[in-house]
């Protein structure tokens, strides 16, 4: 028998269109391998719900193995160490692995090979980064010809169907106990709401995949109007890789216009991706240097703002809608996330990265890239970013975007009241007793925000 071959699982767990398992299964007895590494991401440690979803999505990769006769086996600690560590173990000759574009993880990368024999393949993104490159031969940076790019490299190859069997060592080594991983919040258990919103797994993600198939003709202009189901949902099963982008791809082309709107969304987690391998540190760093300039708000000073819009209590409906939304999914509407991100910016003056933060923590599908990117560009500091002084009015975007009902199933001491009403209760002398007053008015905010931005702009 020839010598056993590691597969080491990161952002990636699935079994279909995985190319690294594919290219193993073709050297010898696969072992699965994933690593609980929380030393590598340093600030970026995953956030307590991604952590939810995680031991989920582990528990159905596991299940998925056993039907193939293999099994998964479970680590923690330094990636390099624990890899290597296996491989004198079991004499494994080589990893085989997804190439990923966090910083931390092309560390790891390098430090692997600095160890063992480390074959990257690729499949997280719908190309790789180094395939486009403006006529300068440098990354894109601004979406528009990106997007036109990577038009001209589609479709993508066809996706491959998970193995029906996959072939193991005679000896399995050692592995700990999901269980013992405290992924799981306890005492209290404040993702008690999340099961009935997500099922983790491959097969969770193929589900929803099928279920927007259905409605993805539909997406423009549902996708905006936060009260009707008109997003895709499918962005943790595709930050933790329980899907490829090749495989969404090939389900959802070619059936009409919002189909092409939806994929243009699937080109920018690519953009996304390609930044920070650009920038590493986009996720706490301005892209644009005279942000660097802007007069934020102490945090001391705001700490009751910020506070207050964590909480979803900012007297401003659509953005605690969407607060209390993320508090009891994990996630949280696209159309809201802007809105809800822009307040804390723009009319309360505080740092994105901030609000980065929070969202890094209580959102299932946290990806690095796609967070840092959107909130910079929301923040005006980003590479390609709407411009600071275009403050969206959450007044007005709530009407706009018929979030009625979606303001009476998230903000219940509002519920009683009529659409017309209810985006502002202030406005006609209606907002309830335990429903609190704004922490700013919009004219204060935006004015107040103007005159910082005047700092970055000298």
């Amino acid at each position: 028998m020839p010598d056993p071959v590691l597969v080491w699982f990161r952002q990636d767990l699935r079994l279909s269109d995985q190319a690294a398992l594919a290219a193993a299964m073709r050297e010898g007895p696969v072992i699965p391998v994933y690593i609980l590494d929380d030393a590598a991401p340093g600030e970026w440690k995953i956030g307590a719900a991604q952590r939810w979803w995680l031991h989920h999505s582990l528990e159905s990769l596991a299940k998925d193995l056993e039907d193939r006769g293999s099994r998964l086996i479970l680590r923690r600690g330094n990636s390099a160490e624990e890899l290597e560590r296996l491989a004198k173990e079991t004499g494994a000759c080589a990893v085989h692995a997804l190439s990923h574009l966090e910083p931390w993880w092309r560390n790891a990368e390098r430090a692997v090979a600095r160890r063992l024999p480390l074959h990257l393949h690729d499949g997280a993104l719908l190309l790789p980064p180094e395939c486009l490159k403006t006529g300068g031969g440098t990354p894109y940076r601004i979406f528009t010809p990106f997007a036109r790019a990577v038009m001209e490299h589609m479709p993508p190859a066809k996706p491959m169907p998970a193995p029906k069997r996959i072939d193991g060592p005679a000896k399995w080594p050692p592995s700990e106990r999901l269980s013992g991983w405290g992924l799981l919040p306890a005492q209290p258990d404040w993702a008690n709401g999340f099961a009935k919103e997500w099922t983790p797994g491959e097969a969770g993600a193929a589900k929803r995949l099928r279920d927007f198939d259905d409605e993805v003709s539909g997406y423009d202009p549902a996708r905006n109007l936060p009260s009707c189901e008109g997003t895709s949902r499918l962005s943790p099963h595709l930050h933790f890789g329980e899907i490829s982008p090749a495989e969404i791809w090939h389900r959802v082309s070619g059936k009409g216009e919002g189909a092409a709107v939806f994929l243009k969304e699937l080109i920018w987690r690519d953009y996304a991706h390609v930044q920070i391998w650009v920038m590493p540190e986009y996720g706490s760093k301005n892209a644009r240097g005279t942000f660097d300039n802007m007069p934020w708000r102490d945090l001391r000073e705001a700490k009751g703002d910020f506070a207050a819009w964590k909480l979803g209590r900012t007297g401003y409906p659509i953005v605690d809608a969407g607060m209390r939304q993320l508090w009891a999914t994990g996630w949280m509407h696209n159309r809201v996330r802007m809105i809800a991100a822009s307040f804390l910016i723009k009319h309360l003056l505080i740092d994105w990265r901030h609000g980065a933060r929070w969202f890094w923590d209580t959102l299932v599908d946290a990806d690095y890239a796609n967070n840092s990117v959107n909130w910079q560009w929301v923040a005006g500091s980003g590479v390609d970013a709407n411009i600071f002084s275009r403050i969206m009015a959450p007044l007005v975007q709530s009407p706009k975007f018929e979030a009625a009902d979606y303001i009476r199933q998230w903000v219940p001491e509002l519920a009683q009241l009529d659409d017309k009403v209810i985006h502002d209760p202030d406005a006609y002398d209606a907002r309830p007793r335990d429903y609190p007053a704004k922490r700013v008015g919009h004219r204060q905010g935006r004015e107040r925000a103007l005159a910082a931005y005047r700092h970055v702009k000298r």
